[in-house]
């Protein structure tokens, strides 16, 4: 297409809808692809892309045989309609929260068995928060601690539950409890019927399972002379390697008792294979306004009777 002379003038809604389907096209790979995501059929997809181009004057993306892939010009669009989409998003965020009344999302983001936890009090936080915000929309993504980091930090979730390795300087810390960490191996493992001190001499040979992240030094203590051999950062399918009987790992107290009580885990040298993990809610230190996220850390304060200062 020409581009010499070419002024693309006011940019309506109609534009930024194009805009959104032309992301998510790109963010899916394709138009097949984005049918799910977007509801509509390729043949609609395509027309709003080939509408776009036209719009723009631009060629964005290349379709065909040889797949889908985006021009140099499709790269730096889509670049720019990311930055507007967040602008965007974020305009309408700080207007909602300057209304005298509560609306827009509270966007929670949770790592995997700490929303049942008794001690996280996460049922009672969203019926005192939605009685008090009755329009406000919640949403709620389980994910890794170190992604529900990264989505705090890039506003695109407002509060985390997450169990800690570390603190970070653009987020705020509030401990809620802490948990204790055992090894554990499956009953038919050739651990679960040595002594403690033969546990305690050979546990570092057998094949271990871990979170695969960079943890805190209590945990490196432990880890540092172990066989790990699989990764697996969500405590179901860790509990699932060790009862393998292939693989040994630590989990949380509370979550391995039911499977200790009934004997399908053992403890390894519980007195010596063990470590304390942090869980906290966790947000952006920002002065940017955001009503529903600060209730929720009010309604936090109000709900746990005793937060703790953090361990690390």
């Amino acid at each position: 297409m020409n581009v010499q002379n070419y002024s693309l003038g006011q940019v309506g809604d109609y534009e930024i809808k194009q805009l959104k389907v032309f992301k998510t096209v790109v963010d899916c790979g394709g138009f097949s692809a984005a049918e799910t995501s977007l509801n509509i059929g390729r043949s609609t997809i395509s027309l709003h892309i080939s509408n776009l181009e036209a719009r723009l004057n631009l060629v964005l993306c290349k379709r065909g045989r040889g797949g889908f892939s985006l021009t140099e010009e499709g790269v730096i669009i889509y670049k720019m309609t990311e930055n507007l989409l967040e602008s965007l998003d974020a305009f309408r965020t700080t207007v909602n929260n300057l209304n005298a009344s509560l609306t827009g999302k509270l966007r929670l983001a949770l790592s995997d068995k700490v929303s049942l936890d008794p001690r996280s009090h996460f049922p009672e936080l969203i019926q005192r928060f939605s009685t008090e915000a009755p329009e406000v929309l919640i949403t709620t993504n389980v994910s890794s601690m170190s992604n529900i980091e990264r989505m705090i930090l890039n506003d695109e979730a407002d509060i985390g539950f997450i169990p800690y390795h570390r603190k970070l300087d653009g987020l705020s810390y509030v401990h809620l409890y802490s948990d204790d960490c055992y090894l554990y191996c499956g009953k038919d493992h050739p651990l679960a019927t040595m002594s403690v001190a033969d546990q305690e001499v050979q546990a570092d040979q057998f094949p271990a399972t871990h979170a695969g992240l960079k943890p805190h030094e209590a945990v490196s203590e432990q880890i540092s002379q172990m066989n790990l051999t699989a990764i697996s950062y969500f405590y179901d399918s860790r509990l699932a390697l060790i009862l393998s009987g292939r693989y040994i790992g630590f989990l949380p107290k509370l979550y391995a008792e039911p499977y200790v009580t009934s004997g399908k885990i053992v403890a390894v040298a519980p007195e010596q294979r063990s470590y304390t993990l942090g869980v906290a809610v966790i947000c952006k230190k920002t002065t940017q306004p955001n009503k529903p996220r600060e209730l929720f850390l009010k309604v936090l304060r109000q709900t746990v009777e005793e937060l703790m200062v953090a361990p690390y």
